[in-house]
Formats: C-alpha cells, sequence, structure tokens
C-alpha cells in the first residue's frame, strides 16, 4: 500500500503552501533536517524558485545541464508573465528533462524526491513539478548465479525493475505484452510490476493477483518473498506454490504458457504465479537440446527426488524391519560394519543427517572463497573420521551422500528445501512402522500435494487432473514440433501456439 493509506490528519496529506520558505522549513522538519536533502534557490525575474533532491539518489550532471542552466538562461530574459503561468511557460518551454508532472500535495512530493525526481517550488504558488533526474546506477547483467546452463542465454535479472521489464521486452517484442504498476510498503514504497501477454493470459487470474497484491497492508517490501508470503495460496504448506527464477528466458517461457510474473524493485528473483509441482523439476535448458535428451533428464530428476526423499528411511526401514528383503551377502556386509556401531539405524541417520546440513549451511555462510572447501573437507574429515571410530557404519555414509547429491538435482532450490525437511518425519516413521510407515508418509504427501491449489489451478496439473494433451510437456519433453498447445488449466482462450509444420515432403508432422 502507498502512503495514502493514511489518514487524512497526516501532515503527508497537506496541499503545498503559497510561500516557499514555508514548505521548505515544513519538507525540512519532516525529513529530520537530513544532511543529504540539496535545495537550490534560483531567482527568475521577480520570481524565487526552489530545487529540492537527494544527494545520490539523482544525477548532478542531469540537473546541471537540464534544469540549472536552463532555468539560469530563462532569469536572464525579460519575461512579462505571472506567477499563475511562469511554471506552465518553464515547464512548456525550457526544461529538456522528461516526465515532468505536477505535484500539488506533500505526499506526492515527498515520493517523488525518494524516488530519485528533483521537485521545483515557486514562491507564491500553491503547486509545483517533478522532473525525472533519477541515476541509473545499476549492477550489470551478469550470468545467473543459481541457474545455471550449458546452453543457453548467460543473462540475468539485476535490481532494477526498469532493467528487468527491459529483458523481458527484449525477449517478447508484443504489443500484448501489458505491466502493471503497483507501490507496496507504507515505509519503503516498493515498486511491484506485473507483467502478462494480454490475450494469453487468464484475465481472472490477473484480476486474483492484482487484487491479492492491492490487500497487502504493511510497511515494508524489501524482497519477492515478502510478496510471496502473502499472495500464495496454501499459506502452511511447506511445498512452494510460487515460482521463482532470476532468468528473463524462463520468465519470457513461463509468460508465453498464461502464467503471470511479478517484478519487484530491489531483488533479481521475479515470482511466476500460478506454479505447479512439474515446474520446479523443469530447466531452461531442457528446451534447447534435443527432445529425447532432455526426457532422459527429466527422468532422472524424478528418480532423484525419489531418492532424495526416501533413500535414508528406507534404510532405516530395511536394516531394522525387513532384512529378509537383501541379498545375503549384502546382508552379512552391513552386519559387520554395524556389529561395533552403538546405536540404532535411525540414530545413526539422523546423526549423519543432520551433520551434513550442519556442513552444508556452514558452506553456504562462510565467505566465497573458503566456504566451499571447508565444507568439502569438512564433510571428507568427518565422514571419514565417524566410521573409523564406529560411530556410524560406511554404508550409512554412502546413503547420506547418495541423498545429498540427489538434492542438487533439482533445477528449483525452493523444492530441495523441502524435500530435505521430509526426509527427517519419513526416517521416524520408518523407524516405528517400517515399510508401511514409509509407505504411509508417502500417501500423506501426494494427498497433500492433490489438496493444494494455486490461484484456482491444481498443482499436480496435469498429472491429477490427468490431461492427456499436457502430458507432452510433463514427465517427458516432446518434439517442439508438436507442442502446439498451451496448458489447458492455466490458459482457456488462446490454447494454440504453434500450428502443424510441413516437412520437405509436404506432410504435416
Amino acid at each position: 500500500m502507498s502512503l495514502s493509506n493514511n489518514t487524512n490528519t497526516s501532515p503527508f496529506h497537506e496541499v503545498l503552501n503559497e510561500s516557499l520558505e514555508k514548505n521548505l522549513k515544513i519538507i525540512d522538519h519532516t525529513l529530520g533536517h537530513s544532511n543529504d536533502i540539496m535545495v537550490r534557490k534560483i531567482t527568475v525575474g521577480h520570481h524565487t524558485l526552489a530545487m529540492i533532491a537527494i544527494d545520490g539518489l539523482v544525477d548532478k550532471t542531469m540537473i546541471a545541464d537540464a534544469v540549472i542552466d536552463k532555468l539560469m538562461m530563462y532569469s536572464e530574459e525579460e519575461h512579462e508573465f505571472d506567477i499563475s503561468t511562469i511554471h506552465q511557460h518553464i515547464r512548456n518551454s525550457f526544461l529538456t528533462v522528461g516526465d515532468i508532472a505536477n505535484v500539488e500535495y506533500f505526499t506526492a512530493l515527498y515520493q517523488a524526491i525518494l524516488n530519485g525526481e528533483t521537485v521545483i517550488l515557486l514562491d507564491g504558488l500553491a503547486s509545483g513539478f517533478t522532473t525525472n533526474t533519477k541515476h541509473a546506477r545499476d549492477r550489470a547483467v551478469t550470468e545467473p548465479s543459481t541457474e545455471s546452463v550449458i546452453r543457453g542465454p548467460k543473462e540475468a535479472f539485476t535490481e532494477t525493475l526498469r532493467t528487468n521489464t527491459a529483458l523481458i521486452r527484449r525477449k517478447i517484442k508484443s504489443p500484448n505484452l501489458w505491466i502493471k504498476s503497483r507501490v507496496i510498503g507504507d515505509v519503503t514504497q516498493t515498486d511491484v510490476a506485473i507483467v502478462y501477454i494480454n490475450g494469453i493470459a487468464n484475465d481472472k487470474i490477473v484480476a486474483e493477483v492484482l487484487a491479492r497484491l492491492d490487500r497487502i497492508d504493511t510497511d515494508s517490501i524489501l524482497e519477492s518473498g515478502y510478496i510471496e508470503d502473502y499472495i500464495q495460496d496454501a499459506k502452511t504448506s511447506i511445498f512452494p506454490t510460487i515460482y521463482n527464477s532470476e532468468r528473463p528466458d524462463v520468465i519470457a517461457g513461463e509468460l508465453l504458457e498464461g502464467k503471470i510474473a511479478i517484478i519487484v524493485d530491489g531483488t533479481p528473483f521475479v515470482l511466476v504465479v500460478p506454479a505447479l509441482f512439474t515446474s520446479f523439476l523443469q530447466s531452461a535448458e531442457d528446451y534447447y537440446q534435443h527432445w529425447f535428451i532432455s526426457s532422459l533428464i527429466r527422468i532422472l530428476r524424478f528418480f532423484g527426488i525419489s531418492l532424495a526423499l526416501v533413500a535414508p528411511s528406507l534404510y532405516v526401514a530395511i536394516t531394522t524391519f525387513h532384512q529378509e528383503m537383501l541379498p545375503t551377502p549384502m546382508l552379512i556386509s552391513i552386519a559387520a560394519q554395524r556389529e561395533g556401531v552403538p546405536f540404532p539405524a535411525v540414530v545413526e541417520a539422523l546423526i549423519m543427517e543432520v551433520a551434513f546440513e550442519i556442513l552444508r549451511e556452514a558452506g553456504l555462510r562462510m565467505p566465497r572463497t573458503i566456504g566451499p572447501a571447508v565444507s568439502i573437507v569438512g564433510t571428507l574429515v568427518i565422514g571419514q573420521a565417524a566410521v573409523d571410530a564406529g560411530v556410524v557404519s560406511a554404508v550409512m555414509v554412502i546413503i547420506v551422500a547418495l541423498t545429498a547429491i540427489c538434492s542438487f538435482l533439482f533445477p528449483a532450490y525452493g523444492l530441495s528445501n523441502t524435500i530435505r525437511v521430509l526426509r527427517f518425519p519419513l526416517m521416524i516413521v520408518a523407524a516405528m512402522f517400517g515399510l508401511f510407515g514409509v509407505m504411509f508418509g508417502i500417501m500423506l504427501i501426494i494427498l497433500h500435494l492433490c489438496s493444494i491449489r494455486t490461484f484456482g489451478i491444481p498443482y499436480l496439473s496435469p498429472f491429477a487432473p490427468f490431461i492427456l494433451k499436457d502430458q507432452k510437456d510433463a514427465f517427458l519433453l516432446f518434439p517442439r514440433r508438436w507442442l502446439r498447445t498451451r496448458p489447458r488449466l492455466i490458459n482457456q482462450k488462446n490454447m494454440v501456439r504453434a500450428h502443424a509444420y510441413i516437412n520437405r515432403k509436404g506432410r504435416k508432422e
């Protein structure tokens, strides 16, 4: 919400005074006599005006060349304009900067200068105007840090909203790419952009997204995660129901399917709604290489998520209750390794999993130059020392290492965190009920996934409900020329994305 949510008795809603000195005193008092407030007075004919801006947010060179120099030239000439028309003449004939707007209330004045604009006030007039003099101090467009690919674009979003919208415009050069703006946060006044393709996106979902954003009433939005927490459907679920990415090509692909992107100023991670479960298991690189290779890699990901979720619990269940399922030589080997281990299998598994999670988090929080080295060396040293000391068995170290490696197969980091959390309750039920407990836990997870909806769309679509046409880009990836329709539940009006391909023999494929 913007500052307009305050009550009408707030001083922010007062109208500007005709006295320039009084306006400057109110501004100086409201902003706490901050020393980064720049005020420059200029005499134009018989009138005095003042320019107000914040040092560091404005481009001083632009102010000097496009504002001060022009006003000084204007003041050297003889004009017969009275106070009621002089500001219009300056605005229309002398200033060369763009985006000039009138300002009559202190609310708009504070919002303008805090956004990096320059406000010009005239003595004797209860209004002024703003000029766009923002200082373009952006981080350069670099490679993605969390979604690296071997083949594909090497550009990522930045922390600047307009840079991010421009990156999407470069991918989708269509007049139907519409961008709606919102300002959320009473204190931070964070700019938020809602991006969608008109004619492809579902109008009801667009209206619902805008309505949920308008209902946010908070003082601060510092990252897109704040928005995600407010607008997601399953607020108590640990499964992510809103997808995020820092790759413009991924966001462009999602928009072309009829989804809506939410860009928050100050973060390179863009939100996408509605998000399906399959979205978190698909990589941008799947569409840049041969479809058969991409399909095999997707199968590998689904197999990896299964191992990352149930591998420790299966080990606990089999070694505790179902030893007859193992071949005799393997059973003898495991029994020999566990002969000197003083803990039951579940305690052994919990010790190793917790130790690995600690090392993983420590490697992430340490300085980038030493973090990977410490995490790798720590894992090797602690694992080998634990086996030599007889605290854990060697096969348990293998299980934990395999689980950890499989958890890095996920293209989306959010789903990886969910699987990391679910491993622990599955290990506990495996120690209590064996394989029956593991199967019961998996059934509960699947039932929970079936109950989740994201902006009215089933989370497990197109698996549940099963949609045959949408299976071409779900578990497997079919050739690009066969992907002619968009997901049915997400889009209802513009379903066709490509017509039949005519091969060299004149046949449709």
